[in-house]
């Protein structure tokens, strides 16, 4: 099970490429050790083996999370490393953290086709994706797997959300990272994740830093660090499209070098959030009886609501839009949805030591903490 949902595997191997290690022999093994539980972990029950010894701690956080015994047992304490990489998927939430933190070296995971299994999915363009990576100018690592083609349904996809660092980890040590730094904002990380749920989750198993996946990244001395957990989509947005990282944003995986696709359900929901930063009327060709449209003339509660209620309250003639009856549904208004464009205190809290004062300062500067109302609101989600 992932995210509660069932999980199939397709098959039993799956390779990554990465430029950083050649070696495995040179990673810690608490790295190579995570880097496998992030592939595993749906399937595995009682006690795993790894082909190495791990750290007691290591060992320790792992039981601790998920009561699976760890062997064998016997390697040095907990690596450690002074930088902080980017787990950079080229989304406007990742380009805002690169835009934040413009010394960070970027990693950037590539899908690529497994030897035994057919790619169900032929229409998903990682290789614009790399590319663009690659246009930022920044130091890029891209690695490359088909770790995700493992999964037989619903389709291609990582069997645990963490499984998109597996390049960052393996590359850890000859890049001396100490950190590692994901473009997960308040819905995600605060507000439930979107997908399966709708209420405030200080306690995410995924993310939070006391959380059992933060535990055990801690433990193999990669902490994960979520720069921009305390603002909303719309301002990871703003953050990205004024950044002189702009014209490398793109959300959409379908489209081309030339754009995005514009037809995806992924394209009608950042264009939403797109128009209601910038106040202006959609721009879109998807009307409401198409399918990607369908799930917005339903009544809530909705994945990423907040961001539902941010652009219908913000966008000019969102009545003559796929969102319409949403908009019906919701009643947002500008003054409801204020506390989207101010950050959660806790969210600077939780980021670990080396980076927090960086972290506090850009968001004291560009927007601001919410006040007694805006945190209630927030930690009230999904109760009224």
């Amino acid at each position: 099970m992932t995210d509660g949902q069932e999980v199939e595997l397709a098959t039993d191997s799956c390779r990554v490429r990465t430029p950083r290690s050649a070696d495995p022999g040179s990673v810690h093994p608490d790295l190579l050790a995570l880097a496998a539980w992030t592939v595993v972990a749906p399937w595995a029950r009682g006690r795993i083996e790894f082909d190495r010894p791990v750290s007691a701690g290591f060992a320790e956080a792992l039981y601790g999370g998920w009561g699976i015994e760890v062997g064998p047992v016997g390697a040095p304490g907990a690596r450690q490393g002074s930088r902080l990489a980017i787990s950079y998927s080229g989304g406007a939430d990742s380009v805002a953290v690169a835009a934040l933190l413009p010394e960070a070296p970027l990693v950037h995971f590539r899908r690529v086709s497994h030897p035994r299994i057919p790619n169900r999915w032929t229409h998903y363009r990682s290789d614009v994706l790399a590319g663009l990576a690659v246009k930022t100018g920044r130091d890029v690592t891209v690695v490359e797997s088909d770790l995700e083609f493992l999964l037989k349904s619903p389709r291609p996809g990582y069997p645990e959300h963490h499984a998109v660092t597996v390049g960052a980890l393996l590359s850890a040590d000859a890049m001396d990272l100490g950190g590692i730094a994901l473009g997960y904002e308040i819905g995600s990380r605060w507000l439930g994740g979107g997908r399966y749920v709708h209420r405030y989750t200080p306690d995410n198993p995924m993310w939070s830093g006391h959380g059992p996946w933060g535990r055990l990244f801690a433990a193999a001395g990669l902490p994960i660090v979520l720069p921009v957990a305390g603002i909303s989509e719309a301002m990871t947005m703003r953050i990205a499209l004024n950044s002189e990282l702009k014209d490398q944003v793109r959300w959409c995986l379908r489209g081309d070098m030339n754009g995005p696709c514009g037809r995806c359900g992924k394209c009608l929901y950042k264009e939403l959030i797109q128009a209601a930063i910038e106040r202006r009327p959609m721009r879109t060709a998807i009307t409401a009886d198409r399918p990607v449209a369908r799930k917005w003339q339903q009544p809530p509660p909705y994945g990423g609501q907040e961001m539902i209620e941010y652009g219908c309250a913000h966008v000019p003639g969102i009545e003559g839009t796929p969102f319409a009856r949403a908009a019906e549904y919701l009643q947002a208004t500008r003054e409801s949805t204020a506390w989207l464009e101010r950050c959660y205190p806790p969210a600077v809290e939780e980021v670990p030591e080396p980076w927090r004062k960086t972290i506090e300062a850009i968001m004291v500067r560009d927007f601001g903490y919410m006040g007694t109302d805006d945190i209630e609101r927030v930690e009230n989600w999904g109760r009224r």
